[in-house]
């Protein structure tokens, strides 16, 4: 199974993007959206076209607390991911991440790692993780079809997808820009790619909460080359801070509610 993925800022282009989506020839299940909660109710006032009502959102999953108005079979899962809150997942597919239309607690950040079963890269979780704290949606597209697959990508280009390159390179400046990957020595600084290649593998699924003496043997396979060097260590310690930060804010948050 293969996937494309489309990364909306704007909520009137991804509730486009999802209705051209469904007239493709593709299975209900081919088509998942990930969304804050807050974000599918900015979606429900978009109108669809110029001069047409607002209600997409309706198509999406309907706003939480009112009518679905989904496709037979379609399935609405809430679940929380660290720093980003109430998530939305919305089509048949939702079901392959085992909710069920459950909420998930704190643990549920790994449920997007279901996703991994149907192609998604694990290198990229973290990216479309930062998009929903964001605010933005990920509309995820799997398909063994590669003229749908290509349809599907540029589909949602034209409904202003951010492409993944952007996005990441989007995700780091904020880091920097908020202090988050601050370097700690000059010399980091200046090999920013080693320190950038420790942190970002220290997002990955099967390593966020591993400090680097239990993930070495992963690590050596992964990056044989660079996993011993210091910059790549720091830029790992780093990262699994990060991440045990947006965890504990999640639950600052959760206990504040």
């Amino acid at each position: 199974m293969k996937t494309v993925v489309g990364i909306f800022s704007s909520p009137a282009g991804s509730a486009r993007a999802y209705s051209e989506l469904r007239s493709l020839n593709l299975h209900g299940e081919d088509v998942i959206v990930l969304t804050p909660e807050a974000s599918l109710q900015q979606i429900d006032a978009v109108p669809t076209e110029d001069g047409e009502q607002p209600g997409m959102g309706k198509a999406l999953g309907g706003v939480i607390g009112g009518a679905m108005g989904l496709a037979a079979g379609a399935v609405v899962a809430s679940l929380l991911l660290p720093g980003v809150g109430a998530v939305i997942a919305i089509g048949v597919g939702a079901g392959t991440l085992g909710l069920g239309g459950a909420v998930a607690g704190a643990a549920g950040g790994g449920a997007l790692e279901g996703l991994l079963t149907r192609g998604l890269p694990k290198d990229e979780i973290f990216l479309y993780e930062d998009a929903l704290r964001q605010g933005r949606t990920v509309i995820i597209v799997t398909s063994e079809d590669d003229d749908l697959l290509t349809q599907s990508r540029q589909l949602m280009e034209r409904n202003g997808a951010e492409s993944l390159d952007a996005a990441r390179e989007k995700w780091w400046i904020g880091l920097r820009d908020t202090g988050v990957a601050n370097y700690d020595a000059p010399q980091e600084a200046r090999n920013e790619p080693l320190y950038r290649s420790g942190f970002q593998s220290a997002l990955e699924p099967d390593l966020r909460g591993k400090p680097i003496q239990d993930a070495s043997s992963i690590l050596k396979e992964r990056f044989p080359l660079i996993y011993q060097e210091e910059g790549f260590q720091r830029g790992y310690a780093r990262a699994q801070e990060y991440y045990s930060n947006l965890h504990k804010k999640e639950s600052e948050e959760s206990h504040a509610a």
